[in-house]
């Protein structure tokens, strides 16, 4: 029988020596009360990987908030910057690809900091790495949401002249589509794995340069615009959030490692494979859509600027609808996978006892297939944050902007940790399936953690000078917020409860 890989709490971290042959076959994981083997594995490499990619969906993320960044910073910022990011996150990818070809759990990068963070430290670390990995996945399903019920509007808005949405317009939508896909991934997501969107830009890319008046490279290349008031340096990176959005849920493919044949091998495929995709579909999108800009100040003041853009350059209202209305079915896809992953790290945090109603929250329903309490939780949240945007769509921008500030602080937690340990064959064992040489290994570390700090700073600062309470940037409060609630959770229930998911390897015949 195949060596196996086994995940128990303990109080100890043990390596067993396993040959590179022997860690290529493992696919069983334990943790906490309920083992993985319980658990049906029916991801294989290639429903993973769409998935990965399906979330991010770089050029889908480009090209619904397009207008913002070529606003802020012009074309300059959008085109570089979506090098910069596809750069950093490739470093994010390979840095969480390593640990997942040793540790592939649903956990993800909470689980990797338990595991190499110093034993003093353990239990704080890998919960506060947990709650923020949390907080940013119930953000980026709110986001994705709200992108949805905008795209589907902005339709009769320009059909009819007389309509004018109100928020509760779209807050009705918003609420629609989170119980809608709420009740498919409960019910139905088991029975049609195989329906994942894989539908790159290219139909629109080739339209858009066919058919427009286009502009000159020196606009595209060269156009940088500073209304801010703040320097050209900080303008430019603070306009990098947009880019940065093309790798919102990166980690996708680390929660649902459970569920994944060969998960070691699978797993950190699925990591790079999306960076490299995103990076190119989203690059390609952003070099066409600047090439077809005609009239960007006609997009300024829209919902759903992009919607203006492919009407502008292809001339054609239906070729435009046409599109948008794929782009709202992509964003059907994006919305439905991001509920299965939040609730599977949901899931994983109730099994580790971390958070209150975990009794609930770590049943994996056995008929169903799917952690039916963690998806109801991640729904209730995603409902409570449509009703902030029915208050204040200010603080609920600044909810969306929290995501990826917070998913970048998680992934950087463990990279620290393992920096802090000097990359120690004791817990990144020399065996494993994916493995970086040693130098680029600790380059990609490094480059994690410093742009978490370029994040956190630059960020959460206003959009504009002076500050007004319109380009006040309120993503410091809400994250603030976020930390009240995890400090009130630990004192409830965690510190009591939680010993940490420390990790322990042992062979079995």
């Amino acid at each position: 029988m195949a060596d196996t890989l086994h995940y128990k709490a303990s109080h100890d971290v043990e390596k067993s020596q396993t040959s590179d042959r022997d860690l290529d076959r493992v696919t069983t994981v334990q943790v906490g009360q309920q083992h993985s083997h319980d658990i049906k594995k029916d991801f294989g490499p290639f429903t993973i990987i769409a998935l990965g990619f399906n979330i991010c969906n770089s050029w889908v993320a480009i090209a619904t908030s397009f207008a913002i960044v070529v606003a802020a910073g012009g074309t300059v910022t959008l085109v570089y910057g979506v090098i910069i990011a596809s750069l950093v996150y490739a470093t994010v990818a390979a840095s969480l690809a390593e640990l997942a070809s040793v540790y592939p759990t649903a956990g993800g990068q909470y689980h990797f900091t338990a595991l190499v963070a110093p034993k003093a430290i353990t239990r704080v670390a890998s919960y506060a790495c947990g709650v923020i990995s949390i907080f940013s996945w119930i953000a980026l399903c709110a986001a994705a949401t709200i992108l949805g019920s905008q795209i589907l509007l902005a339709l009769p808005v320009y059909y009819d002249d007389t309509y004018v949405p109100k928020n509760w317009h779209y807050f009705l939508v918003y609420q629609a589509i989170n119980v809608t896909l709420l009740i498919y991934n409960m019910f139905a997501l088991k029975r049609t794995l195989w329906l994942h969107s894989r539908l790159p830009p290219s139909l629109t890319v080739v339209a858009c340069l066919a058919l427009s008046a286009k502009q000159p490279s020196s606009y595209v290349w060269e156009n940088f615009e500073n209304s801010t008031g703040w320097s050209d340096g900080v303008t430019f990176l603070t306009g990098l959030v947009t880019p940065c959005f093309m790798f919102a849920g990166l980690d996708a493919s680390l929660h649902l490692a459970e569920e994944c044949t060969e998960p070691s091998k699978t797993v950190p495929r699925a990591l790079m494979v999306t960076v490299v995709i995103g990076s190119i579909t989203g690059f390609t999108f952003s070099i066409a859509m600047c090439y077809s800009i005609v009239d960007l100040d006609a997009m300024l003041n829209t919902t759903m600027p992009i919607y203006i853009l492919w009407r502008q350059a292809t001339g054609s209202p239906a070729a435009a609808t046409t599109f948008l209305i794929a782009l709202f079915i992509i964003i059907l896809f994006v919305v439905n996978a991001m509920q299965q992953t939040a609730s599977h790290l949901i899931w994983a945090f109730g099994r580790d006892d971390a958070i209150i109603f975990s009794k609930q929250l770590s049943r994996m329903h056995p008929t169903l297939e799917v952690p039916v309490w963690g998806l109801i939780g991640n729904a209730g949240c995603v409902l409570i944050a449509g009703c902030i945007y029915l208050a204040s769509t200010a603080a609920f921008n600044a909810l969306v902007n929290s995501s990826i500030v917070l998913q970048m602080l998680s992934f950087s937690i463990p990279c620290m940790m393992l920096l802090l340990r000097k990359r120690s064959a004791d817990v990144l064992p020399e065996q494993r399936s994916f493995k970086l040489p040693g130098w680029l290994g600790w380059l990609c570390n490094l480059v994690v953690v410093v742009f978490a700090v370029i994040e956190i700073v630059f960020f959460n600062l206003p959009t504009a000078l002076p500050v007004s309470a319109i380009s006040m940037n309120y993503t410091c409060a809400v994250i603030g917020i976020m930390a009240v609630l995890a400090v009130i959770n630990w004192y409830l229930h965690t510190r009591k409860h939680y010993k940490g998911p420390n990790i322990r390897l042992e062979e079995t015949q």
